[in-house]
């Protein structure tokens, strides 16, 4: 029988308690262990590990190299999927290799490019990869040129941190004032200009935005698959216009998003996403990790997660083409169980908690049960 292969994943996104659910779900015969590790209690991917542990908080990215290590020799970490310190994890890769552990991960280089959102997009141009007009702005003076030039050119203008991941910090600015029927629904993106401008000017601190046109939908998210020889793997992109979901292979999204992963060494998981300017696909986003949304290729037949950590542990999938694509879709939440907080949790060395030995679906499911009707 194929020995067992543990596989970590540190202080991730809640959705990859369905990453999890994949490993485990593999088309093999090859248990998968999970070991997770988060500052939050309540991660939910806290109890959808066979193994969890709280992280400690404060540690710098060396520090936290130390911890990462230490974690892989005890544990006996085959594949470690790291996102929080991925830059400083990988520039380590030989020290986790001599600790027996393959880093699911692109290059430190890779990682440096698109850390910041402005440098991202002038390596991505220099490939020819079509980009949306910017201007990175630190103070409200430049805010103000940067919006002018862009209204003058006749965009809606948006700002998001030049670094940051999931849509945090994003806003589109208008110049129309707040008025109640703004107040009567949900808060939106939308942020009025005269209030940005004058926090900008009590600020302390200079910001480090990107200024650019709000682009338009549909979103394609391409999820791609990259070995270490920089070949690609798999390309599929996941479409989004509001709430309908689905499914392409065109190439005029899967043949960017080929050259910026093969081109910059982004192996394994990442996930690189477009908008539409005008009617041409230009780059929005490149994730160095797995998307919180790649169990959705599930619906194509592919599991994504299995091949990587194959890939990662030598054993080439080869070319992965989508069997069938899934049809529109959208997506809703559904209960996910978290760690008891009122039982005892066992201890087996300083700071690990070691949770139930429940399999994470039957867990899901008696969750599900005790829910009132």
């Amino acid at each position: 029988m194929p020995s067992r292969v543990r596989v970590w994943l540190n202080r991730t996104y809640a959705e990859n308690v369905f990453f999890m659910d994949q490993l485990r779900r593999n088309p093999s015969d090859r248990a998968v262990e999970i070991h997770a590790t988060h500052g939050d209690p309540d991660s939910p991917v806290l109890a959808a590990a066979d193994t969890a542990e709280l992280e400690p908080e404060g540690l710098s990215p060396a520090a936290y190299v130390e911890y990462a290590l230490d974690q892989c020799v005890r544990r006996g970490i085959d594949v470690f999927v790291p996102r929080l310190h991925q830059s400083a994890v990988v520039a380590h890769r030989a020290d986790f290799a001599a600790a027996g552990t393959a880093l699911l991960a692109p290059t430190p280089e890779a990682v440096a490019v698109f850390e910041d959102k402005a440098t991202a997009y002038e390596a991505v141009r220099s490939v020819g990869v079509p980009v949306p007009p910017w201007r990175r702005v630190r103070t409200a003076d430049e805010l103000l040129a940067a919006m002018e030039e862009l209204e003058t050119a006749g965009h809606e203008v948006c700002f998001k941190p030049a670094a940051g991941a999931g849509g945090v910090g994003f806003r589109v600015l208008t110049r129309a004032p707040l008025s109640l029927a703004a107040l009567a629904g949900f808060p939106g993106p939308s942020v009025q200009l005269g209030p940005v401008v004058e926090a900008l000017r009590r600020a302390e601190e200079p910001v480090d935005w990107l200024v650019m046109p709000r682009l338009e939908q549909p979103e394609v998210s391409v999820d791609c698959l990259t070995g270490p020889d920089n070949r690609l793997r798999l390309a599929v992109g996941r479409t989004k216009n509001g709430r309908r979901r689905g499914f392409t292979l065109d190439e005029r999204w899967l043949e960017p998003a080929r050259l910026i992963a093969e081109g910059f060494g982004l192996h394994y998981l990442s996930n690189i996403q477009f908008r539409l300017l005008g009617d041409r696909p230009v780059l929005l986003d490149v994730n160095t990790r797995p998307a919180g949304g790649l169990h959705q290729l599930a619906l194509c037949g592919v599991n994504a997660p299995w091949a990587a950590v194959r890939l990662a542990l030598g054993e080439d999938p080869g070319v992965i083409e989508p069997p069938f694509l899934g049809q529109d879709y959208t997506v809703v939440a559904g209960p996910r169980p978290l760690a008891p907080v009122t039982l005892p949790r066992q201890r087996a060395g300083a700071g690990e908690t070691v949770l139930p030995a429940v399999p994470a679906p039957a867990r899901a499911a008696k969750a599900a049960q005790a829910l009132p009707l």
